[in-house]
């Protein structure tokens, strides 16, 4: 997933409450919201196990998304030549708390 396909799903979450998240990324139509719903909902997990935190109170403090390794690649053409393509890759960091 590319960086700025990732930051228009994170721009819909930030400051809501998780229970609102997640329902905003159940019904966005998009590849990158079930990536992200992953990430917030490992976070929201990790909230409960070693912070022993609320879910019901918990929100999205923070979600940022920054530009990771690109992977290229290459594509045969025609007469021996080639193209190369670029799959970009992202980090997605998510902070929840009260």
């Amino acid at each position: 997933m590319s960086v700025d396909k990732g930051r228009l799903v994170a721009d819909l979450i930030r400051g809501k409450k998780v229970d609102q998240a997640l329902n905003i990324l159940n019904f966005t139509q998009k590849k990158a919201a079930g990536i992200i719903k992953k990430v917030v909902e490992s976070a929201i997990a990790n909230a409960e196990h070693n912070d022993g935190a609320d879910i019901d109170d918990l929100k999205v403090k923070t979600i940022y998304v920054e530009q990771g390794a690109t992977l290229k690649r290459f594509s045969a053409r025609a007469k021996g030549r080639g193209n190369s393509i670029s799959k970009p890759t992202c980090h997605v960091y998510v902070v929840v708390g009260n």
